[in-house]
Formats: C-alpha cells, sequence, structure tokens
C-alpha cells in the first residue's frame, strides 16, 4: 500500500503509518458486514490473540447470518465457551435472528439502523457503518481515547457520554469523508500498537513533536480514567456429586451471572465455611439427609471478573442417595463436553484432566 496524500496533515501521517504496519486480519479487506460486524462483536472486551480463534471457529460453524440465526442457543454458546461476557453471544444470536427473519436477511446498512441490533452501541455501529459502508462516522474504542488523549492532553475522564460526544467530535474534524473506513482503522490501530498501554513506542512516534503528553512528560497520565467499579468478593461453593456414573448440573436461569449456562450445583456464601458449616446448606439445597452426606475439597481457586472476585471451592460430595430435586440434572462426564459451561467449569474439568481423575 503506497503513501496516501491528503490536506489533512494529521489524517495524512496516520494513514501512512497505518499503510506501512497494520496487521493482516481476516475481517479487513472486506465490506462483508456480517464478518464485520461478527469481528467486532467478539472483539468487545476480548484482545485480538484471544478472540481470533473464536472469530474462525464462528465462521466455520456459522458463515452467514442465516446459519447463526438458525442455530440452537446451546450451540452458539458452546462456540463463545471460554470468551466470557456471555451476553454477548446471546445478543449476537437475537440480532442474527432479527436481521435473518424480521430484515429479510438484509443486513442494516447506516449507523443509526445498526444502532437498532441488539448489543450494538455507538462504537459497534459506527465500525460497522464505517468498515462496511464507508459512512463517515468515528470509531471511537479504548485505544482510540488513550491516543487522542494523549496527543491532545485532554484530561476528560474517558468512559462518560460526555467524553465520547467530545472525541468523535474532534475525530469528525479530522477524518477524511471518502476514506472513513481507513482512517478509523488507523486511529484503532496506531493505538493498540504504537501508542500502547505500556511501553508505548514514544521515540519513534510520528506524532512525537505534536503531541502535549509527550512535550509534557506526561504519556502515563493519559487517558484519565473515571473511578472503577468497587470488586465484591463472594464464596462460590460448587457441589460435585457423582452418583451411578452420573454427575449432577443445573442450568442458570435468565437473571445474574451466567445466563442460562450450565454448572454444578452451587452454594453462595458470604464467607469461607467449613465441611460441616457447609453441610447443612448441601442437605437442604440437595434435599439429602445431612448424616448421608461427606464433604471434601476436591479444588480451590480464585477467578476475576469485572465486577467481582470469586473464592471458588469445588466440593465432592459423598451420598448413598441421588439429589431428589427437579432442576439438577445427571450427565456423564464425557456428556458435559456438550454443554455451554462458564470458564471456570472449563477450569475445574480442566483440573480433573491434569490429576488424572
Amino acid at each position: 500500500m503506497g503513501k496516501i496524500i491528503l490536506e489533512n496533515a494529521f489524517a495524512q501521517r496516520l494513514m501512512n503509518w497505518y499503510a506501512e504496519n497494520h496487521r493482516d486480519l481476516p475481517w479487513r479487506n472486506t465490506r462483508e458486514p456480517y464478518i464485520i460486524w461478527l469481528s467486532e462483536i467478539i472483539l468487545q472486551q476480548t484482545r485480538v490473540e484471544q478472540g481470533l480463534p473464536y472469530f474462525l471457529k464462528f465462521m466455520d460453524n456459522f458463515p452467514n447470518v442465516r446459519s447463526l440465526a438458525l442455530a440452537h442457543e446451546g450451540e452458539v454458546m458452546k462456540n463463545w465457551q471460554g470468551l466470557g461476557y456471555y451476553s454477548r453471544a446471546r445478543n449476537l444470536h437475537a440480532a442474527a435472528k432479527y436481521i435473518a427473519f424480521d430484515c429479510g436477511g438484509e443486513f442494516p446498512n447506516t449507523y443509526s439502523e445498526l444502532l437498532k441490533l441488539k448489543g450494538v452501541g455507538a462504537y459497534t455501529a459506527a465500525a460497522i457503518a464505517s468498515f462496511a459502508f464507508n459512512e463517515a462516522v468515528p470509531v471511537v474504542d479504548g485505544n482510540v481515547y488513550r491516543f487522542i488523549s494523549r496527543y491532545l492532553g485532554i484530561g476528560m475522564p474517558i468512559g462518560t457520554t460526555k467524553a465520547q460526544a467530545h472525541f468523535i467530535a474532534i475525530l469528525k474534524e479530522w477524518m477524511p469523508k471518502e476514506q472513513a473506513a481507513l482512517f478509523n482503522q488507523a486511529t484503532m490501530e496506531f493505538g493498540a500498537l504504537h501508542c500502547t498501554p505500556k511501553q508505548t513506542k514514544c521515540m519513534s512516534c510520528p506524532f512525537q513533536l505534536d503531541c502535549v503528553a509527550y512535550q509534557a512528560k506526561a504519556v502515563d497520565n493519559y487517558p484519565v480514567k473515571a473511578s472503577k467499579t468497587k470488586v465484591k468478593e463472594v464464596f462460590y461453593n460448587f457441589l460435585i456429586i457423582e452418583h451411578h456414573t452420573k454427575v449432577w448440573m443445573t442450568q442458570r436461569d435468565d437473571s445474574g451471572l451466567w445466563k442460562r449456562l450450565w454448572h454444578f450445583p452451587l452454594i453462595e456464601t458470604a464467607y469461607s465455611m467449613n465441611a460441616e458449616r457447609l453441610k447443612i446448606q448441601v442437605a437442604d439445597l440437595l434435599l439429602l439427609d445431612q448424616s448421608d452426606l461427606q464433604l471434601e475439597i476436591d479444588w480451590q481457586t480464585i477467578h476475576l471478573l469485572s465486577h467481582r472476585k470469586i473464592q471458588a471451592r469445588f466440593w465432592t460430595i459423598k451420598s448413598k442417595h441421588a439429589p431428589n430435586k427437579n432442576d439438577i440434572f445427571g450427565f456423564s462426564w464425557s456428556e458435559l463436553e456438550k454443554l455451554a459451561l462458564p470458564q471456570l467449569m472449563v477450569k475445574y474439568l480442566q483440573h480433573r484432566e491434569d490429576v488424572g481423575k
């Protein structure tokens, strides 16, 4: 890709950098909105390196919007397993159904129409609108916030509606309207590869002389972030109940964490509990005789989410009887591979495999 000549000096430098340094990714060099939409949903809260295998797997199993719309939810969730933020997968599936059945398979082709898709906000709508349809709408993600806030020395806390509007207004002034897609790709890529959170490449930066943060020796001060949400510590006790070659599982409902995913029966407590104290709650949950129960810790770990720190213990439960509840179901261990599971359950199954169980 040769050098690009524009009147706008910022855009010219940026897009020339992109021409020489951008990554070759499968969702680039295409105008197909399904491919772009799928990649953008996967890359929300996910690094490219982690998301790429999932993107390729989805494209293999659901090569177009109709195939995704016709898939069973459990199949979609199983393909998503391990990416976290599972509401993204549910919204992806719901939006695919809307496009396939309500829009006649025609992908919305404007920013305003794209915003109507479930799970699509301002950033994702702008990405699809510009990359697929070259609509002149700036894309502002974390990489762009970091790059532009350093370049202009913007001290406004990011992640707010006010900040989003401010950054979009700036980028609209700089964006060459006929090359919106290329400009947006370049701003995102520059933040991802060059103007990085740490170990920035300031000494080889084409914007060094104009960068307010660099000139003030204050690169690490940007972007300014709003106060973080307090992380809540919770104690999860998962019950591993084996009976007649079956292990017992339950499916989450439509509320809270892990919607509609499968996991081992769970008792959440406000603090760490020993076996004797937990046994009372286990007997009550599983409708079993307390004197018939034996509890032993099989594995414990800390699992971090954006809003909570889970102190997880996996207890082996021994009993002469199977659980007597209609919302707990028996599966063989091999059948668990077919269920959509939270990443924490996957980690436990990996532990079992590692110790040869």
